[in-house]
């Protein structure tokens, strides 16, 4: 088997040249010294995380990134031991999970001059945790960095947005997304294509979608059930199924981790597989599985925004047949189904029903009860008889 070459740590950074232009220009003249705070924003799956941690190898390479040497490639395996990541499980950030990463801050670099604290989803802090973050932005320690990710500006505190310096990505092509499929997953040209357009250029779900047909067939179940809805009865039985898929989703993206998880702390302990556990260490599992709880209940949250963003995608398309736009449908396989709803309905049906997937989708991120909210939505969604 041929051994791929090694690449440099910017690479698979897609469509975001102005971006990596100017974090690269940060890089070449770090010796005069680099900002202490960053705040990477962009719509999802544009790759906001990945560009700060790319920022923070390029930072503690000395080649600037070259992808290869011991800095480059701890980096990459999220072991290096002067980057701190956050990327929370659970819906919000809570503020003990600041002050803990606040206090780490303060602690000096063990291989490179920079002390790099990353938060991931950095929208999900809680009031008072971004205040607990604010005072250390105010006054950060000597070679720390902290480096922020959202999906826009107006998700952060104006006092943040003012000590930060802002990079902003773009949604890449989905003939960029699909070519990264292509080259780095292995997958075949028209599936790549056909992924990253129902993706709509998210490049972690057109990689799930092009790899899992599970997942294909699911998101598929979603829009032919919508296309279904024509009473109240069947609107309710909608809804279900629709939660029923997000919920199972979720399940495929977290049971495997979960079992995984749990086999590395038991061995940790000591413990095999079919071993009694200790009552010294049930506190140990105990917390294993409050954490995983949490993120199944976040994965459940995530999964109905999928189910929302696939349903909005859906109704754009009927909109654009409507409209006679000629642009290509997301949905390309469903284009009879779609033709048909465009017939049936006018396009300020088709406005309506968008804003009341938009509506839900506001609900389900203020905790509003997921069976409730998405009942109401299938109501809006019924079509004429």
């Amino acid at each position: 088997m041929a051994v791929s070459e090694p690449k440099p740590i910017w690479h698979d950074l897609l469509a975001q040249p102005e971006a990596v232009d100017a974090l690269s220009t940060a890089v070449r003249h770090r010796e005069e010294g680099v900002f202490h705070s960053w705040l990477f924003t962009g719509p999802p799956g544009s790759g906001r995380s990945n560009l700060a941690i790319a920022f923070a190898a390029a930072l503690m390479c000395k080649e600037q990134g070259c992808g290869v040497c011991q800095s480059c490639v701890l980096v990459k395996s999220g072991t290096h031991p002067d980057i701190t990541t956050l990327s929370t499980e659970k819906v919000q950030i809570a503020i003990a999970e600041i002050r803990e990463l606040v206090t780490a801050s303060v602690l000096g670099s063990s291989m490179s001059k920079y002390r790099i604290m990353v938060i991931e989803d950095a929208d999900r802090m809680t009031a008072n945790a971004s205040n607990v973050l604010l005072k250390a932005l105010e006054e950060p320690p000597a070679g720390t960095i902290w480096m922020l990710c959202a999906p826009s500006e107006a998700d952060m505190l104006p006092t943040i947005r003012s000590r930060v310096r802002r990079v902003g990505l773009k949604v890449p092509s989905i003939e960029d997304v699909a070519k990264l499929l292509v080259e780095r997953d292995g997958v075949e040209p028209a599936l790549a294509a056909k992924a990253a357009a129902e993706a709509q250029s998210h490049i972690g779900m057109a990689r799930r979608l092009a790899t899992s047909s599970e997942a294909r067939n699911r998101r598929r179940d979603v829009l032919k059930a919508a296309m279904s809805i024509t009473n109240v009865t069947l609107a309710a039985k909608t809804s279900e199924r629709w939660l029923e898929l997000a919920q199972k989703d979720a399940d495929a993206l977290t049971s495997e981790r979960d079992d995984v998880e749990k086999d590395e702390l038991m061995a940790s302990m000591g413990i095999g597989p079919k071993d009694a556990v200790p009552p010294a260490l049930r506190s140990e599992l105990k917390r294993l599985a409050d954490a995983q709880k949490r993120r199944a209940t976040r994965s459940l949250r995530d999964g109905l925004d999928r189910v929302f963003i696939d349903l909005l995608a859906l109704y754009r398309d009927v909109l654009s047949v409507q409209l006679g736009t000629g642009a290509p449908l997301i949905n390309e396989d469903l284009s009879a189904d779609i033709g048909a709803v465009a017939d049936r309905t006018k396009p300020e049906h088709t406005l309506a029903k968008l804003e009341a997937i938009e509506v839900a989708r506001e609900r389900i991120g203020r905790n509003g009860g997921n069976a409730i909210v998405l009942d109401s939505l299938g109501v809006s969604l019924q079509l004429p008889r």
